[in-house]
């Protein structure tokens, strides 16, 4: 069967308002996750190792610093045109609005379909911690006929009302759509389950322009809740089981078919722990389908004397004589004696100092810690100087980019 023409769409412009103060200076697919990444990373990641190299990555909300991250780290390759990750903030071509949903962000850039006149086209959020071979869902979809796929994770009944659900004939072929239903449609393979949309989608070209043309004429907005409801009326639309991809390299002890929508600070937190320990629930390390991101050219991290158990530091980071336990320390980050950090996340290029006590915390970047501090052990101080969430962790916003931290820095 020959090969398809495949041009991919990357929504990336999530303002990620459930994610606050995290989210002051960055969109959501710009955060810093794990040791050395951002979230976006993880969708191109999989992109490109399913062999889809054509991507539009189309933003909106406080955009900056996603587009210097994508213009240093995703230059695929200059001597071949269909190779390339392309940035594309709103461009009023169609009006003088800004994407005003999902399927209006595409519509407003389908000149760029009709100029690279491809057979199918992805539309895949940037917003999910995960590994997928895309590949094996465009088998699916050609397999089956279909005109549009939507992946779906098998979710327990019981936490399928915080999804968008899935309900399908038992080959997978999509009867309806339904929104945090109170009782959800099993999945007629599995009654304890239920198939969540998993926000990615793949469509034959022609029909993706004609349906987006006929959502336009509608005043109708979005994916999920107009275009694909009235697609499956008159078109072949099918649901892709996410738990049957197989992804090279994944280990036994990982959860098999991870996937993490890290739209709140709980879930942040939470999918970072999913990182550590012997046996993580997904593991970073995998050589044989690689998360890439930016090629940072700072130093290896430094450890003076430091106490470190089930932790990742990363790169130029400088530890000193201090305790360091199931946290992550991303970059240029300086710990000074006599300092504990427990169950944290520390991003990029924060200054720890001596005697500060760290406990179920997530420290944004470009902060200094004044020494003695003390965070996550009374509540209701946190609550006055910082956000609490409802799992209890307390979130500092952003600092400023210091003369200090910057001098460190470069």
């Amino acid at each position: 069967m020959k090969q398809p023409k495949i041009l991919a769409f990357v929504m990336a412009g999530g303002e990620g308002s459930r994610l606050q103060p995290l989210t002051a200076h960055n969109s959501k697919p710009a955060l810093p996750f794990g040791s050395r990444y951002r979230i976006v990373d993880f969708v191109l990641s999989n992109l490109l190792n399913s062999g889809i190299q054509s991507i539009y990555m189309l933003v909106q909300y406080k955009s900056q610093s996603l587009i210097e991250h994508v213009r240093k780290a995703w230059v695929v390759s200059p001597m071949r045109n269909e190779e390339f990750v392309t940035v594309v903030p709103p461009q009023m071509m169609r009006g003088g609005d800004w994407f005003q949903g999902t399927a209006d962000a595409v519509y407003q850039n389908i000149n760029l379909i009709e100029l690279h006149d491809p057979d199918l086209v992805l539309v895949f959020g940037a917003d999910h911690v995960y590994r997928m071979d895309i590949s094996q869902m465009v088998d699916f979809h050609r397999d089956n006929k279909a005109d549009a796929t939507v992946a779906a994770l098998p979710v327990p009944l019981a936490e399928a009302t915080a999804f968008g659900v899935i309900d399908t004939e038992a080959d997978g072929r999509i009867r309806d759509f339904k929104e945090k239903p109170a009782n959800p449609p099993a999945m007629p393979s599995d009654p304890t389950r239920a198939y969540a949309s998993m926000g990615n989608y793949l469509f034959d070209a022609k029909i993706l322009v004609q349906a987006l043309k006929e959502a336009n004429r509608r005043d109708e907005h979005d994916f999920g809740h107009h275009v694909l409801p009235q697609l499956k009326n008159t078109h072949r639309v099918f649901a892709y089981d996410f738990a049957t991809n197989q992804v090279p390299g994944v280990k036994s002890y990982e959860e098999q078919a991870y996937w993490r929508d890290v739209g709140t600070r709980d879930a942040y937190f939470s999918a970072h722990q999913d990182l550590l320990g012997a046996q993580p629930r997904f593991d970073m390390f995998n050589p044989l389908w690689r998360i890439f991101s930016s090629n940072y050219q700072g130093p290896v991290a430094r450890l003076l004397d430091a106490k470190v158990q089930n932790s990742v530091i990363a790169a130029g980071s400088m530890v000193r004589q201090a305790s360091i336990s199931n946290s992550i320390i991303r970059r240029e980050v300086i710990v000074e004696d006599d300092v504990e950090i427990e169950d944290c996340v520390i991003q990029d290029n924060v200054w720890i100092k001596r005697g500060a006590r760290l406990r179920r915390t997530i420290i944004s970047s470009y902060n200094v810690i004044e020494a003695g501090t003390r965070i996550g052990y009374d509540p209701e101080q946190d609550s006055r100087l910082y956000q609490v969430t409802q799992g209890g962790i307390t979130v500092v916003p952003p600092g400023e980019v210091t003369s200090t931290l910057r001098a460190y820095s470069e």
